[in-house]
């Protein structure tokens, strides 16, 4: 009778020990999924949902604040996905934030986040529709690492077609490198160039002082000025007038002549023309 009893006692016990158990777990799962406590809802509209499942997770700046409800199709390119928020966090969400697809990690489960807006006060609504970003699918991302691929080929081939010229010992480069009288040539020309600048910079140069010396620059430019000055007019002087007179009819005279000879020729080469 005693065992009986004793049996019984354990039993009750294993019983509620059991239920409690039970109510934990649902507690923390429902905490999880947002069964309890007040929430709202939001939804948004993508064309591929990249993977993602109800049940997934709902982040917002890194935290997360809800779960996927559900996922439904409107048409064969648009998938709504609707989310359950909890309302403590609806102040910091506005109507032009954005609903994103993403990874919990590498590897991990996919997940949907929403980025804060920044040009808009107002708070989001509940069963309000905000925008989305398109997600980037698996084929997209291998298109862009084929894409790397093919580049990273050419410049390969780039940087063998350069090292091959670098290897000719005809090419400049390889003679730069490798044959000392062209390397000696080349020193040879930038000691040259060298010394050049250092006269060019030495202030009592010529050079120098045609390029820096304000006072000799204008000394040179009276002198060309008075010269032509000089010129035009020995062109007057009564003296040389009717030589250079003279000389000018010479030279049209000649420049006539030649122009009557280079016709002439042109007529006899006429087809019909007796030479």
């Amino acid at each position: 009778m005693e065992n009986s009893s004793g049996f019984k006692i354990k039993l009750g016990a294993f019983v509620v020990f059991g239920i409690l158990i039970f109510v934990v777990a649902m507690y923390l799962v429902g905490e999880n999924k947002n069964l309890f406590g007040s929430t709202f809802e939001l939804k948004s509209h993508f064309k591929n949902v990249s993977g993602l499942r109800e049940g997934n997770n709902v982040r917002f700046s890194g935290i997360t604040i809800g779960t996927v409800k559900n996922i439904e199709f409107v048409s064969d390119s648009n998938v709504v996905v609707f989310m359950t928020i909890k309302e403590d966090v609806r102040q910091y969400i506005k109507i032009d934030a954005k609903a994103s697809i993403g990874s919990d990690g590498l590897m991990g489960d996919k997940i949907l986040t929403i980025a804060p807006g920044s040009n808009s006060n107002k708070v989001v609504t509940d069963r309000m529709t905000i925008a989305s970003k398109p997600t980037a699918g698996m084929d997209e991302m291998m298109d862009g690492f084929k894409k790397s691929v093919d580049n990273a080929a050419i410049i390969t081939n780039e940087l063998a077609v350069f090292t091959k010229s670098m290897n000719n010992p005809n090419g400049a480069i390889s003679k730069l490198m490798n044959d000392p009288k062209f390397s000696n040539n080349v020193q040879s020309i930038m000691n040259n160039v060298d010394r050049f600048t250092q006269k060019m910079n030495n202030k009592n140069n010529v050079l120098s002082k045609l390029v820096d010396d304000e006072k000799l620059g204008n000394k040179i430019d009276s002198t060309i000025t008075g010269i032509g000055e000089t010129v035009e007019a020995a062109q007057h002087n009564i003296l040389l007038r009717g030589y250079i007179n003279k000389k000018k009819k010479a030279e049209t005279k000649k420049k006539q002549q030649a122009a009557k000879e280079a016709a002439a020729k042109k007529e006899t080469e006429l087809p019909g023309k007796e030479k």
